[in-house]
């Protein structure tokens, strides 16, 4: 068949890479002028399974109440008159009762460890380099509350095949001896070995051009104006500049703007963007910076070593698809990380990015086939759009070719 992929961030890269696996003939649609440029171009470079609770927990409103106001608060809602965004946030708050979130983790888990799987057999057999580390993924904590916390979760997650493993303050400096220097006192952690990070932009790149390479065919600078239908049938894809794009089937991946572009054929999905920052430290030779990919829950930050850079990634700011880069939240970024690593330098070299993740409410994604028996979807990944796309890829390219997938796919139907 012929399959346009609408986006070309890691989500829908991957989607043509197991297309084209597949047999099918792929074109793939984005506006900017390569792949990568927007949500996947400065994440925070995990491969996170470990990462599967979902923002939605009981304690999530109150915190959230506590956090208003704050400029650098790890998750900032900017109330609005936007009706999407209180419907979200309505959406958010069911699914903060302990019920959902226990299903939440289950499916963002079952997901997360096949496509974790899926980037290992893709990386062997495309021989991909992208800064890439298999040395796991710590969890730090500086707060006995947040430990204790995180004992239950670790459980959870063990029992579905997650090896989240508690350790104690001196075994957590054992696995990455660069905290010792952390002006904050250590209380725990918990470490999961089989947990990578990478850079999500490299991959995606590279991935393009071995995909280029079995026949795919990349259109950047391709902006995409509209779907049209005739008689409940998707028909083509409009192009700024009036041209018509047609195929058999349309996998959309467009990330927070996927709903946008669904929203005229009637499809209401339940994904808001949630901006996130990073910034990327360059480091000296004599740095004293974290090897082992780090997650510091309590400022919802995620630290990733990317080659002779430090990536400092994470938050959530409700600001609709607002993507200016707030200096008080950057500022907050950098505070924390010369906290826990005030020997990682660097301070007149770091570059800063904001970019908007496609949040669930659930954080569970949405993936599948729309009541547009051509139209498939791919989006509402969240913060886990990198640990997720392999799998999801995989997933798209099964449903699109009429394939029984190795995963339970009608989870990841929920909302569409």
């Amino acid at each position: 068949m012929r399959v346009v992929v609408l986006g070309a961030g890691v989500v829908g890269v991957s989607a043509a890479w197991y297309l084209a696996e597949a047999g099918h003939q792929v074109e793939v649609l984005d506006r900017q002028p390569g792949p990568a440029l927007e949500t996947s171009f400065a994440n925070g470079g995990q491969i996170s399974v470990s990462h599967a609770e979902p923002w939605a927990n009981p304690g999530a409103p109150l915190q959230i109440l506590k956090w208003i106001g704050r400029e650098d608060a790890p998750l900032l809602w900017r109330f609005s008159a936007d009706f999407q965004q209180w419907l979200w946030g309505l959406r958010f708050l069911r699914e903060c009762t302990p019920g959902r979130m226990r299903a939440n983790i289950v499916a963002i888990l079952r997901l997360a460890l096949y496509s974790r799987t899926c980037l290992q057999q893709l990386r062997a057999s495309a021989d991909i380099r992208y800064e890439e580390l298999q040395r796991g993924i710590l969890h730090a904590y500086f707060d006995a509350r947040e430990f204790a916390h995180a004992v239950p979760q670790a459980a959870l997650m063990r029992e579905y095949g997650c090896e989240r493993v508690l350790k104690n303050a001196a075994e957590c400096l054992e696995i990455e001896p660069a905290l010792g220097g952390s002006r904050v006192s250590l209380v725990g952690g918990t470490y999961t070995a089989s947990d990578e990070s990478g850079d999500a932009q490299k991959f995606t790149a590279a991935l393009a051009e071995k995909c280029a390479a079995r026949g795919v065919v990349f259109r950047f600078g391709a902006a995409i104006e509209a779907l049209h239908s005739d008689a409940g049938e998707l028909t083509s894809v409009r192009l700024a500049g009036g041209e018509q794009v047609r195929a058999d089937a349309y996998v959309v991946a467009l990330g927070s703007y996927t709903p946008l572009l669904l929203r005229p054929l009637g499809i209401a999905l339940p994904v808001y963007p949630a901006k996130g920052y990073s910034a990327t430290i360059s480091l000296a030779d004599d740095a004293v910076a974290p090897t082992v990919s780090l997650t510091d829950d309590q400022h919802r930050l995620v630290f990733s070593r990317l080659g002779q850079r430090l990536r400092i990634a994470g938050t959530a700011e409700f600001a609709g698809y607002n993507t200016d880069i707030n200096a008080a939240r950057c500022q907050a970024l950098l505070a924390r990380a010369y906290d826990l690593f005030p020997r990682a330098g660097g301070r007149d070299s770091v570059e800063f990015w904001a970019g908007l993740r496609p949040a669930t409410p659930s954080n569970v994604p949405l993936i599948g086939r729309s009541r547009y028996r051509k139209l498939f979807v791919s989006t509402g990944h969240g913060t886990l759009g990198w640990t997720m796309a392999c799998g999801s890829g995989r997933l798209i390219a099964d449903l699109v070719s009429g394939h029984e997938p190795e995963l339970e796919a009608a989870e990841y139907r929920r909302g569409f």
